[in-house]
């Protein structure tokens, strides 16, 4: 659990299959709409097939395992680019400060509870791994103004940064699902009080017990989306 690079290697080859995916089913969709961020974007069936989230696939399908899914599926390549940048450059100090087995628990339950409460408020469909990245802010937030002292601080501000140009962000650009986001970041910081970060406390067999459950469930889902997937294509 503790190499870093495995970690984040294994979420981002996660998310790129799902994304090639959603655009083998429908590649005819798959063109570059004249906003860069339409560029090589899936067609909403392919999501819907996938596992996209929100009040329709979770209150009126009953499809509550897109609560995973969703994370892992996004609208285009700036999409995918972005959250994966984003991912790998807070995933280390998450990694480093709290160990991997608490920063995967983190990174899973953030992106869940973002998106049931997003689903909550009347977002009817929602996907990306944002949420589950504005977790790693808010767990990386509570950590810095938990520790203080200088280096604490300097955590605490650099990702306070993050946060306020993420939330004005969303509110300039249309279509930016600012209640995952909330959600994502409010459920990092609960966690990272919950978990606690190692020098409180070290990881032990809890943590990497709840890791290895959120690994299972994850991987489960994604066999599941794959297999509609190409269930769809086939028929």
């Amino acid at each position: 659990m503790q190499d870093e690079g495995g970690i984040l290697r294994i979420i981002l080859i996660c998310n790129v299959i799902m994304f090639v995916t959603s655009i083998l089913i429908d590649p005819r969709q798959a063109v570059f709409s004249g906003n860069p961020f339409g560029f090589l974007s899936p067609s909403n069936n392919s999501l819907l097939v996938l596992g996209s989230t929100g009040t329709i696939p979770l209150f009126q399908l009953g499809r509550w395992w897109t609560l995973i899914s969703a994370s892992y599926l996004h609208g285009g390549l700036l999409h995918i680019a972005f959250n994966m940048i984003a991912l790998h450059q807070l995933g280390p100090l998450l990694i480093r400060e709290y160990g991997g087995s608490r920063m995967i628990v983190m990174y899973t339950l953030s992106g869940v509870v973002g998106y049931l409460v997003s689903a909550i408020f009347g977002v009817r469909f929602t996907i990306g791994a944002s949420a589950a990245v504005c977790g790693l802010i808010g767990a990386a937030l509570y950590y810095g103004k938990s520790r203080g002292g200088t280096y604490g601080d300097a955590i605490y501000s650099q990702i306070g940064g993050w946060a306020v140009g993420i939330f004005l962000f969303g509110f300039v650009v249309p279509g930016i699902n600012n209640w995952g986001h909330g959600g994502g970041m409010a459920a990092g910081a609960l966690l990272g009080y919950l978990l606690k970060y190692r020098e409180i406390s070290p990881e032990n067999a809890r943590h990497r017990f709840m890791s290895m459950a959120c690994i299972v469930c994850t991987g489960m889902v994604l066999t599941w989306s794959l297999l509609n997937g190409l269930l769809y294509m086939l028929l």
